[in-house]
């Protein structure tokens, strides 16, 4: 029989948690003696319709004893009563927990419940249901985590989905795989409006418009684009085949984000402040997470005794904000190097902030696994390019800001200029007797091309990266909607880890810049790994996942792309592995 203290004590662990001095994470906690109904006696009755429950189930953050499971309600109704149970079976023979909540508009009608004390190493389902209405949720699969001894473990890692570019084909393809944990690395929905980045030719024909239609500002406006985002049909199956280990980057708040403003916020939309509350008040209550605090997303997960999971924010808690290239040009175009190196190695830049960093430092250092994998944003990987390419690529991006496109002219200058240091660079490493001075230069004066990475950020970088010394570090990261493979090296060249990074879902890659000509992404490709030491593989063009097996002999990295956002008609391959 339901106990109503029970159920009333429930609701309110939630409800004073959430209405603290600090904004906490919104999650409903269920803990063994907090069953509101009998264990192995399902409750939720046959022959209820599957209505309202339209955003699908999701699980989240899962431990050796805990899991996060989550649904969403439509009603018109002020509140709603959701009956949830989680069994070891899917006939729901065996109820391990259940119990009741209250939901309603304060939290946009989601349900995120923080199922503790449970049992390590256990496949779980779960669904939710409302008496009253009579319509039950699909049945959600997740599991515990085990507590010791493991002998393998995957990972599909992802990041970048842009809904106007297209379909979540790749989410799609990661529910249907064998991946135990979909870790994303940000970029979960983007706050663009209609006609603005990510748009393309098929948007409006596949019904990817934004909603709302402008960029959103308001708590409104971004819990409306979670629900666009979570009706794909290709996200609610991942969602409801695996559970998920998440961080924000940029795009859950606004475009290139540090911790008190952003690029993409303009004077006109308010205090900055405001709206990233609002975006994190959002992004809690679509993708919960086990923190107290609403502002801090960084959390470890040990995966038996395989791996440390250290789940990092390097976008917002503590990052400063990005240089820019274009205060170091001069009235006649030419670049102050000296100017740009002296704030580039200043030691006072941080991208983790001093608590985070130091939390950081102390969970690595104390890491006995035989695996530490660092879960982030932005490329660590030294992604250091000869100089002259700045000024071509800030050409391009010109060009493509003013017109939407590259000039021919400016194409053949890029495509010209890169072959000729691709040679030169070749000539280097042949010990060519015969290059000049100049000839040197022009390869060995590199810059790091993309400040809104580690490279913006070198002393921390290479702080943090001497506690890798000693561990088996496995780097992943996202952002930049491309495939990379990076050696992680010290600046005195001692290897230190290897760096994975995925492509993007959905959001475009190089090719919007060098255009679709397969043999000019491919020579670009090659360029880079030529000019970038430390990059083994790069992929400038395709959209896809990261699958990451850890095993006791090492670890197996695929990068698994698809053939279309067009049609849910796709097929998915293998475009690169690697073990090491």
């Amino acid at each position: 029989m339901s106990n109503p203290s029970k159920k009333r004590r429930l609701f309110l662990k939630n409800t004073l948690l959430a209405t603290g001095g600090i904004m906490l994470i919104p999650n409903f906690i269920s803990c063994s003696d907090d069953d509101d109904l009998s264990p192995n006696n399902a409750t939720i009755p046959d022959g209820l319709t599957t209505a309202n429950f339209d955003l699908g189930v999701a699980s989240f953050d899962p431990t050796s004893n805990q899991v996060i499971i989550w649904t969403h309600y439509t009603t018109d109704g002020s509140q709603a009563t959701i009956t949830y149970e989680l069994s070891t079976d899917a006939d729901f023979n065996t109820i391990v927990r259940s119990g009741e909540v209250i939901t309603d508009s304060s939290r946009d009608f989601t349900v995120s419940i923080e199922v503790q004390d449970l049992e390590a190493d256990q496949k779980l389902y779960y669904r939710f249901a409302n008496l009253e209405d009579q319509t039950v949720s699909i049945i959600g699969e997740t599991i515990t985590l085990p507590s010791s001894g493991l002998d393998a473990v995957s990972m599909g890692v992802v990041s970048c989905a842009n809904y106007a570019a297209g379909l979540f084909n790749v989410y799609d393809a990661l529910g249907n795989s064998d991946v135990d944990i979909i870790v994303h690395l940000g970029d979960y929905i983007y706050e663009y409006g209609e006609n603005q980045y990510g748009t393309n030719e098929n948007t409006v024909a596949l019904g990817r418009v934004p909603e709302p239609n402008y960029e959103i500002v308001s708590l409104d406006d971004y819990r409306q684009r979670y629900r666009q985002y979570r009706s794909d049909s290709g996200l609610k199956l991942a969602h409801q085949k695996k559970p998920f280990i998440a961080v924000w980057d940029d795009h859950e708040i606004t475009n290139d984000t540090y911790q008190d403003g952003a690029q993409n916020h303009q004077d006109d939309e308010g205090d900055f402040e405001t709206r990233k509350q609002a975006a994190l008040q959002a992004y809690s209550e679509y993708l919960p997470a086990m923190t107290n605090d609403v502002n801090i997303i960084y959390r470890s997960f040990k995966i038996g005794d395989l791996a440390d999971l250290i789940m990092l924010d390097t976008r917002l808690v503590g990052r400063d904000k990005q240089l820019d290239f274009n205060n170091y040009f001069g009235s006649t175009g030419s670049f102050d190097f000296a100017a740009f190196g002296e704030d580039l190695l200043d030691p006072s830049r941080s991208m983790l902030g001093a608590q985070q960093k130091s939390w950081f430092q102390s969970t690595l250092a104390s890491s006995s696994s035989k695996y530490q994998v660092i879960g982030q944003q932005v490329l660590m990987g030294k992604m250091f390019i000869p100089a002259e390419l700045i000024v071509t690529i800030g050409t391009i991006l010109g060009e493509i800001g003013a017109t939407g496109s590259v000039s021919a002219a400016t194409t053949a200058f890029f495509q010209a200029q890169l072959t000729e240091l691709v040679e030169l660079k070749l000539r280097v490493q042949a010990n060519d007797p015969t290059l000049t001075t100049q000839e040197i230069a022009r390869i060995s004066n590199t810059i790091p091309y993309n400040l809104d990475a580690w490279d913006g950020y070198l002393v921390e970088r290479e702080e943090l990266m001497n506690g890798f010394v000693g561990k088996d570090v496995v780097v992943l990261a996202g952002d930049t909607h491309n495939a990379w493979y990076n050696d992680l090296t010290l600046q005195d060249g001692t290897a230190v880890g290897k760096e994975l990074a995925t492509a993007s879902v959905s959001s475009p890659g190089f090719e919007g810049i060098l255009g679709g000509d397969a043999a000019t992404i491919t020579g670009f490709q090659q360029a880079m790994t030529i000019l970038i030491d430390g990059l083994n593989y790069f992929n400038a063009s395709e959209r896809g996942y990261l699958k990451v097996t850890l095993s006791g002999s090492g670890v197996q990295s695929d990068w698994i792309f698809i053939d279309t956002l067009v049609s849910s008609n796709y097929t998915a391959h293998t475009g690169y592995s690697e073990s090491f």
